[in-house]
């Protein structure tokens, strides 16, 4: 059996994976000779698909062919309003299945498509529609009461599941003008998105994606699984005749994960089974009623599913792949997943951000089972390298920031030269996050740079402390943030979820002392904090630190 690098060689040699040079950027990239060119004709060849279904809500079911009519209803209409090529379109709803036809009516007609964060208040809301200047706005009712007059000088107003006043039904603007998809020439550097990073501090920035840009993120991910497929000694094409595959949608598509999701689903002509937000006893029956062969999250939702399903007792049989990320995977996990499924189910971790269009790194199968701390090997279009703080590379072994090069790497941030020039100036990507590449060729992400702790002159990463932690059997989520301390500079602290049941058993000296004689002392938290509560997230599963200093550790 060939190796996992001598298969990509033998893929991107030639065929529908073949990679070609490229100086155009002004450096060296490795682009798919037969990538789409455009978001566009991902869209018209899912047509091919017909009566496949496509969207699952609840009782409703969106086939492909409806899917395709709907959208080119909505294209039509957006140009009956005077929505332009290149102009901003902002998509701000729930993972209804209206968010899927709105985004692919856009990429229709070459518009870009801006997607709104559902959680943002009024305000926040406001705030990314004054700076994409979008020229229409298609969005839910829950929120268009939020944002009031904000909308008001819009060329178009389309509003789906209604709860406010004013606009277009959605359903009117489907009937508006129903007829074939309207012609639009779209290049494969055209932007294509506009969607805003986290903003956990300070104001969002909008990162901009071209065309290319998500193509790229779709020929990797049909490559690693087509290089899985070798791998386990099966056929290069998947087999016309088996059963259709099927994903539960867990991010919001206004996240890349949740985007990149919903572009596959729709190039591969797979079903999404969408939920109005994360309930794991309503994922687990989702994935067991429609037979859905993957699933795609942040740790603490896969987590939530596996202790859900091993509760009820639900097998789901039909699952095939788990990945995790947008946020550091704890190996515990990984292992979990191998032994809940009884290895018949695949775990998978792409490490990517917003600015590479998903993942970038990804580990997968038999190499994450027996390297779980690893993110994996960079993907075939991508060059890494860890770098430190003089932008040198440091050798095998040593922590830097990674940088990451591609046509998968966005442009820059919309209206925001500084930030771009900061970020991505000089061809290369400063992640912010800390890693490092051992002597095989894999990837480690060990924090953000921000996040690291510097406890008397050494560093402690808040990712491994929080692994360490999820080994205890008391501990269900955990995270780590630092104190000011006049002796050490800062002190290491935790707060730790668990079960109620667990409250009074589990004692904070029981879970010290679990991380003796694995964590170096100075890495161990001085001061813990138990609650039953879910710890604060983002939207996007990242955990708000500076609100749990503020609720658990004010005046430490």
């Amino acid at each position: 059996m060939p190796s996992r690098a001598e298969i990509i060689v033998e893929l991107t040699a030639g065929g529908p994976f073949e990679l070609k040079l490229d100086q155009s950027a002004g450096y060296p990239q490795r682009l798919y000779q037969h990538a789409p060119a455009s978001l566009r004709e991902v869209l018209i060849a899912s047509a091919a698909h017909g009566d496949r279904p496509f969207l699952i809500w609840g009782e409703e079911v969106v086939s492909f062919a409806e899917h395709a009519t709907r959208v080119s209803a909505l294209a039509r209409f957006l140009l009956a309003r005077g929505v332009a090529k290149g102009d901003r379109v902002a998509v701000g709803m729930r993972n209804y299945p209206e968010w899927s036809i709105a985004f692919w009516a856009c990429q229709a007609i070459g518009a870009i498509a801006v997607a709104l964060n559902a959680w943002w208040t009024g305000p926040e809301l406001a705030y990314a529609l004054a700076d994409s200047t979008p020229a229409a706005l298609l969005i839910d009712g829950e929120r268009l009461e939020r944002i009031g007059h904000a909308a008001d000088d819009l060329k178009a107003l389309v509003v789906a599941r209604r709860g406010g006043a004013g606009g277009v039904d959605f359903a009117a603007a489907l009937a508006f003008d129903p007829g074939p998809l309207p012609e639009a020439a779209i290049a494969p550097s055209d932007l294509a998105t506009i969607l805003y990073t986290s903003g956990t501090t300070g104001f969002p920035k909008g990162a901009m994606a071209t065309h290319r840009n998500h193509a790229t993120n779709i020929m990797n991910t049909l490559l690693s699984a087509t290089v899985a497929r070798r791998l386990a000694g099966l056929p290069v094409e998947p087999d016309p005749a088996a059963p259709q595959p099927g994903a539960l949608q867990t991010f919001p598509f206004f996240h890349i994960g949740g985007l990149t999701g919903l572009l596959l689903s729709t190039a591969t002509g797979g079903k999404l089974a969408l939920m109005y937000k994360w309930n794991p006893a309503e994922g687990v029956r989702l994935v067991e009623t429609h037979g859905l062969s993957s699933l795609a999250g942040v740790p603490i939702v896969v987590r939530q599913l596996l202790e859900t399903a091993r509760q009820s007792g639900a097998r789901m049989e039909s699952l095939l792949a788990v990945a995790s990320g947008g946020a550091p995977v704890p190996p515990d996990l990984i292992r979990r997943i191998g032994e809940q499924f009884e290895l018949r189910t695949s775990p998978g971790n792409g490490y990517g951000l917003t600015e590479t269009t998903s993942a970038v790194i990804a580990n997968s199968g038999a190499d994450y089972l027996a390297r779980p701390e690893s993110v994996g090997r960079p993907q075939a279009t991508v060059d890494a390298r860890v770098v430190g703080d003089d932008g040198d590379e440091v050798p095998v072994g040593e922590i830097g920031e990674i940088w990451i090069r591609g046509p998968n790497v966005i442009p820059g941030y919309w209206n925001n030269p500084e930030a771009t020039e900061a970020s991505f100036g000089g061809g290369w990507f400063r992640t912010g996050d800390l890693g490092y590449v051992d002597e095989a060729g894999l990837y480690y992400v060990v924090d953000r740079k921000k996040d690291v702790i510097i406890r008397g002159g050494e560093n402690v990463y808040c990712a491994e402390v929080e692994a360490a932690l999820l080994e205890h059997p008391a501990v269900r989520d955990a995270a780590i943030v630092g104190l000011p301390d006049s002796d050490w500079g800062e002190e290491v602290a935790a707060v730790i979820q668990v079960a109620e049941i667990d409250l009074g058993e589990a004692t904070t000296e029981d879970i010290r002392a679990s991380l003796q004689g694995r964590l170096a002392r100075f890495k161990i938290p001085s001061a813990l904090r138990l609650t039953v509560e879910e710890l604060p997230r983002t939207a996007t599963g990242k955990v708000l630190k500076r609100e749990l200093r503020a609720r658990f550790f004010e005046g430490a």
